[in-house]
């Protein structure tokens, strides 16, 4: 069998098993609630593999080596930051989001401020953060095959999208939950064993020994802590604001926020959280070192314009012969669970908005829920068929930067200080959106321009994430009789534990 027999064959196998896991789930799928937020009870053991499963996506899979690869390790800081992002949310956001009681985000914004016209807002952000991120899903999963098969662009992104949709369809977070806990194990797993062939051949290898190698050929020349991205315009503007995007943006991602809400309370939310963060730093240790390996057996890639398959195509080059194409099989197995988990969790994220906020009030329940989903697959898998030329990596960040500048201000604030209007939650998301949006359409269409006009546009985040908290702060303050009537209330729910909540006992009869 060709090296293409045994990728498809490794393709299937994830899209069988992944249909299988789900159609277990569907079992359980009955109420609104299970297709929304799985009823509130997942644990945080389940949760954090599911966590690790979704936002562990086509960047994470093959953009971090593909980065790696062409730009050495100054590109680190990606994974440093959407690590830490972990750290952020679960020191500012998890708990109290929980004890919200929220099903979505538009919920949470709408309760706490009390408003319609913030919760239409926010639901249109949601969704158009959720778009922008699942693109590169369909894009990186076309990458995938054509690069292991031969076959034209598309088809990979259309295959995903379409078990997604299944899955999401029949059982909603219910199913996913499943779904994505084997997936995040899968995708370690087919990193890790063929890393470990590889590993042995580096080491055994007299023409590439560790002793004959320069560090700079494996890793990048300069200390890259100083000067991170030393290779990139303006260099030390460029790596503040991806190090603010990814710590911050996390907390924006629809998909993220919305898997906390399945906890059966804040506390489980918090011990979720620290279960993801030992999780991604486990994960994390693996792609840097592909990258580093490709740099001695696969630096044609980066000429090529291939830099991010460098995770699909470096076993087969490294090992060779029939072992090779194997490996290299179980890598592309990993990439399809990468596209496949994230897709799932974004769709089941943007879906739940559409079908409250678009179809809500026309409609209802699990067929507004099915027919959202439906709309949140085919408008980013059509975008991605006809947008070319942004590396997943690449865009993924954007989509970090535009949440960082919307949603973040809305929650970090709504959450922690009292006097938010409304009035300033709108017009914060509106300027930080507009311009961080701005920045990012400009980016993905190729017409931004030179010198450091260039790099405020191509990395925004250092400039809007600060414009946008003015804003909801300036706003707020110049209004404040739109403070909402109840907020000391909601405040109180946001911050107090749910122990404390159920030792005031029954009230008196």
């Amino acid at each position: 069998m060709t090296a293409a027999g045994y990728s498809v064959l490794g393709v299937t196998a994830v899209f069988v098993v992944t249909l299988a896991v789900g159609a277990y789930g569907w079992r359980f799928s009955r109420t609104t609630s299970d297709f929304f937020v799985a009823s509130r009870t997942v644990r945080p053991g389940l949760n954090a593999s599911a966590i690790g499963g979704e936002y562990l996506s086509a960047a994470s899979f093959l953009g971090v080596a593909g980065l790696v690869l062409a730009f050495g390790t100054e590109m680190l800081w990606y994974p440093v930051g959407w690590t830490a992002g972990y750290l952020v949310l679960l020191v500012l956001v998890a708990a109290p989001l929980r004890r919200s009681g929220a099903y979505t985000l538009p919920d949470f914004a709408e309760s706490r401020l009390e408003s319609r016209g913030v919760r239409r807002l926010s639901a249109l952000l949601v969704v158009a953060i959720g778009w922008l991120y699942l693109m590169p899903q369909f894009q990186g999963a076309g990458l995938a095959l054509a690069s292991t098969t031969g076959t034209g662009p598309w088809l990979g992104g259309v295959l995903v999208a379409t078990v997604v949709l299944v899955n999401v369809l029949f059982g909603g977070m219910r199913s996913i939950t499943f779904v994505q806990a084997f997936q995040y194990w899968l995708k370690l797993t087919a990193l890790l064993f063929p890393l470990l062939f590889m590993a042995a051949i580096w080491l055994g290898d007299g023409a590439v020994s560790p002793a004959s190698v320069e560090v700079g050929d494996v890793v990048g020349s300069g200390d890259s802590w100083v000067s991170p991205l030393a290779g990139a315009e303006h260099e030390v503007y460029t790596t503040y604001s991806i190090i603010i995007a990814t710590f911050l943006g996390t907390m924006g991602l629809p998909h993220v926020v919305v898997r906390f809400y399945t906890n059966p309370d804040g506390a489980a939310a918090r011990r979720t959280t620290l279960f993801v963060l030992a999780l991604l730093g486990l994960f994390y240790l693996l792609p840097p070192v592909y990258g580093g390996l490709g740099r001695l057996y696969a630096p044609d890639l980066v000429a090529d314009g291939r830099a991010e398959s460098v995770v699909l195509e470096l076993p087969a080059r490294m090992v060779g012969g029939t072992a090779g194409d194997l490996l290299s099989a179980l890598t592309t197995a990993g990439a399809f669970a990468a596209f496949l988990s994230t897709s799932s969790g974004l769709t089941v994220a943007v879906a739940g908005v559409i079908s409250q906020d678009v179809m809500g009030h026309r409609f209802g329940g699990v067929r507004a829920f099915q027919a959202g989903a439906v709309v949140a697959v085919l408008v980013p898998l059509g975008l991605a068929v006809l947008t070319e030329g942004v590396g997943v990596a690449q865009a993924v960040g954007l989509a970090f930067a535009f949440a960082a500048s919307t949603l973040c201000p809305l929650l970090v604030l709504g959450i922690w200080w009292r006097r938010l209007t409304d009035v300033g939650a709108i017009a914060g998301m509106l300027i930080g959106g507009g311009c961080a949006g701005g920045s990012v359409l400009a980016t993905l269409l190729g017409v931004g321009p030179e010198g450091w006009a260039g790099a405020l546009l191509a990395q925004p985040a250092a400039w809007t994430v600060p414009l946008a908290f003015l804003t909801m702060v300036g706003a707020s303050l110049a209004t404040p009789r739109r403070v909402p009537r109840h907020a000391a209330r909601t405040m109180v729910r946001l911050h107090t534990p749910e122990s404390v909540q159920l030792d005031r006992g029954a009230p008196p009869r």
